[in-house]
């Protein structure tokens, strides 16, 4: 069976001394059905030092809380929802079941509507102008007289390094 929840989403805790509560989950554990949310439900674990270089003492950290006490919060609504899931475009999503929007932020994929196709705007064509053969033999003879300065200086260069 899916959770339905993934690492990175937005919950609500629904029921515990947490209740009413939001955070980001860090971390799912599948096989016991359990999360850790960011910042929530912290448990105290006293560490006793091994050698002379481990320090002891009391650490703090997230303790884990059963999946069915929390809930998605929906992006676009910014309710506490359940989760329905759909084929968008060929691809499994996940969909809140009070507005219907795409949860899977990854995954968000632009539905395809007549409307949508229909005002799509085409792009506007750049208008070219033609090169009058003027211009065009103007720009033969720049690109010559350039060229045959070159080598005349490379040449002067040469009978210079000659001489």
């Amino acid at each position: 069976m899916g959770l339905g929840i993934k690492k990175g989403d937005n919950v609500v805790i629904i029921a515990g001394k947490e209740k009413g509560k939001t955070g980001k989950i860090n971390l799912i554990n599948p096989d016991k059905n359990r999360v850790s949310v960011e910042g929530l439900n912290m448990i105290q674990k006293h560490k006793k030092p091994r050698n002379a270089q481990d320090k002891g003492g009391i650490i703090k950290k997230e303790g884990t809380i059963d999946i069915s006490d929390v809930q998605v919060i929906c992006p676009s609504c910014g309710k506490a929802t359940r989760i329905a899931h759909s084929f968008v475009n060929g691809k499994k999503v996940r969909i809140c079941k009070k507005c219907g929007a795409v949860l899977d932020v990854a995954k968000q994929i632009p539905v395809k509507s007549e409307k949508t196709e229909s005002t799509k705007k085409e792009p506007a064509k750049k208008e070219t102008t033609k090169a009058t053969p003027k211009k065009e033999a103007v720009k033969k003879e720049v690109a010559k007289s350039t060229t045959k300065k070159s080598t005349t200086k490379s040449a002067a260069k040469k009978t210079a390094e000659n001489n």
